[in-house]
């Protein structure tokens, strides 16, 4: 007799990775939640990232459910899963059993027995559809399964993003996610790599003035009015400065090397967007709706702003910030962050849109402002 603790399926062991054993198999539409769960994205009590996966997306759900409740559905969209090493596999006897490219045999997974309990296994690809699985009528429906063994939730992140490519997933839950894998899928996700790293600190450091003020995909419900800050945004900054030659953040990064003194960078970023905070207290901590400064355009523009004001501030001296927001005061009373009109972009301050267009045209006012004043003050 089987075993009530495992689920057992006739499955093929593909041969791709002697490292990472891959599997394909099949399971009941009603079993699907007994082995497997979604790994939602948030952060647990210490701010540390927990999970991977966006939220549901119910209207979603409820097409998928819908279809697979009609009279002959056909449902070829499998699931991936990764699998807890406790899984065994039991190659069948015979001539016959492998072609070169995959062994048959048999699959045995741990089930939940308890509808409250954890489930050994985690979806990678499929959230929405295994969502659906779970509701529908058919209970008995079989569902491909591609299902490969997980040491860690790093190399679960990792399958994660790459199979994700086909139709991207939201920016900012990629940028949050790459921070906490090793192996980036492409080239592309590299280079925000590092700034998302960044923004991650500036979110729960004790002395950026960011803190709190940033909107992640884990940002809890109960916290998002207060994030005002979208992260992508302020990626992008942080990622033009490191990888631009003429960044301000662009030395900290030996290339022959690989190294990067992030402690400098922190000093840096805390100090400017802290003379930033300073200098315009009354459009700090306001949602884009009530302040520019704090919208994608103001925090691009400003960043770039970073780049001209920076060079002329040493990041490990006490008072950077104080120095910081002297060079601020050059351009301070030409902001229209709040109410106002932009001199010389002819824009009110509210018209100012998160456009590639409007982002150009703010940093060259803001850069061509500041050159001025200080040639005038020198």
């Amino acid at each position: 007799m089987t075993d009530p603790h495992w689920l057992v399926r006739r499955a093929l062991k593909v041969l791709q990775s002697d490292d990472t054993p891959l599997y394909l198999f099949t399971l009941a539409a009603e079993e699907v939640d007994l082995v497997a769960d979604v790994a939602r994205i948030g952060r647990d009590e210490a701010g540390k990232l927990i999970g991977y996966q966006r939220p549901e997306k119910q209207k979603h759900v409820k097409q998928i459910q819908e279809y697979l409740d009609s009279e002959n559905p056909v449902f070829p969209n499998g699931l991936i899963l990764a699998l807890p090493p406790e899984v065994k596999f039991k190659s069948s006897r015979g001539p016959g059993t492998t072609d070169g490219l995959a062994v048959a045999g048999t699959l045995e997974i741990p089930i939940a027995l308890d509808d409250d309990g954890p489930r050994p296994a985690w979806i990678v690809d499929g959230q929405q559809r295994s969502l659906a699985l779970a509701r529908t009528k058919n209970r008995r429906l079989p569902v491909p399964v591609a299902g490969f063994v997980a040491q860690n939730l790093e190399v679960q992140r990792e399958q994660f993003l790459r199979v994700n490519t086909v139709q991207p997933l939201p920016t900012g839950l990629v940028t949050e996610l790459l921070p906490e894998i090793s192996r980036v899928p492409s080239a592309r996700m590299a280079t925000r790599q590092l700034p998302s790293a960044l923004v991650d600190m500036l979110n729960h450091d004790v002395d950026s003035p960011f803190r709190g003020l940033i909107r992640r995909a884990s940002t809890a419900t109960g916290q998002k009015k207060a994030a005002v800050v979208t992260d992508t945004s302020l990626v992008e900054a942080i990622r033009e400065s490191i990888e631009s030659p003429s960044g301000v953040l662009f030395p900290y990064r030996n290339i022959a090397t690989g190294s990067t003194d992030t402690e400098g960078i922190r000093r840096v970023l805390i100090a400017y967007w802290g003379a930033v905070r300073q200098t315009f207290p009354e459009a700090w901590g306001k949602p884009a709706t009530k302040s520019r400064l704090t919208g994608g355009v103001g925090i691009r523009a400003m960043g770039r702003l970073m780049d001209r004001v920076m060079t002329h501030v040493r990041d490990d001296d006490p008072d950077a910030q104080q120095q910081a927001a002297a060079e601020l005061a050059l351009v301070a009373e030409k902001c229209r962050w709040t109410s106002g009109v932009w001199e010389d972009l002819g824009l009110p301050w509210d018209d100012l849109q998160n456009t590639p267009r409007h982002i150009s045209a703010l940093s060259n006012y803001l850069v061509r402002t500041y050159l001025a004043e200080r040639t005038g003050r020198r």
